[in-house]
């Protein structure tokens, strides 16, 4: 019987992030290459987005490519990026379709230049779209993110644009690439793995995480049901005592 009768649908996270990790790990278990396992990880992305689609998540972040990804080798780097072309563009249409908007963060300018035009295009198709925000991290790193926003500030206040005894958390988090994206409430990983991996780590300082065994191409949706529901059992207290929440 499917986990999804249970879940509580006005206890919903409204945001979604997902660190996709195992692909590597299920090919070599399968005695199969690596991209194998990467191409096997795209149907649990389309699980992913059509399951928090249909349950009514409005963001659904995933960490598709780190910065430090450009370091493995660079066969697997150029079949992963054939193979991130090749997704975007069998997927845009149905992305559409399904009401769904693309957007991505990163240093996107270092993609190959055959894969940001496929991404730019998905981009412009579903910009209108509003059923659920896809974000896809690519060329991503949190330490990158954060010190590309400081230089913004900084040459902004040489510009005499803002002054520096303006900026606070609020003028910081303005100059980050998800300005315009509520932080995740909860965020997974996969494949057994309890770190963060230079992932979103302004944006998680109160998300609840939920790390599970399951390598990524075996997460389906009940595995996704799995962790909302676990979610739902958590008092999220952003630093107040129980009494004060239930005070509400």
């Amino acid at each position: 019987m499917s986990l999804l009768g249970k879940i509580d649908l006005e206890n919903l996270p409204s945001h979604i992030a997902i660190i996709m990790d195992g692909n590597g790990r299920w090919a070599k278990k399968h005695r199969k290459s690596r991209i194998f396992g990467h191409t096997h990880g795209i149907d649990s992305v389309r699980n992913a987005v059509e399951a928090c689609a249909e349950l009514g998540v409005s963001y659904l972040t995933l960490y598709a490519f780190s910065t430090e990804n450009w370091d493995r080798p660079r066969v697997e780097i150029t079949a992963l990026m054939k193979l991130l072309v090749k997704a975007i563009r069998n997927e845009a249409k149905q992305l559409n379709d399904n009401n769904v908007k693309l957007t991505a963060i990163g240093d996107l300018n270092a993609l190959p230049k055959s894969c940001l035009k496929e991404l730019n295009e998905a981009i412009e198709l579903t910009k209108q779209n509003t059923r659920l925000t896809l974000v896809l991290a690519l060329s991503y790193s949190s330490r990158w993110e954060i010190a590309m926003a400081v230089r913004k500030i900084v040459k902004d206040v040489i510009d005499e644009k803002i002054h520096f005894d303006q900026i606070n958390e609020d003028v910081l988090q303005d100059y980050l690439a998800t300005r315009d994206i509520p932080d995740p409430e909860l965020l997974i990983r996969t494949s057994g793995e309890t770190r963060i991996s230079n992932f979103l780590l302004w944006q998680i300082a109160y998300t609840e995480l939920y790390f599970t065994p399951t390598l990524w191409p075996d997460f389906d949706k009940e595995e996704l049901y799995k962790a909302i529901l676990d979610f739902q059992t958590r008092e999220r207290r952003f630093g107040k005592i129980s009494e004060q929440i239930k005070a509400k």
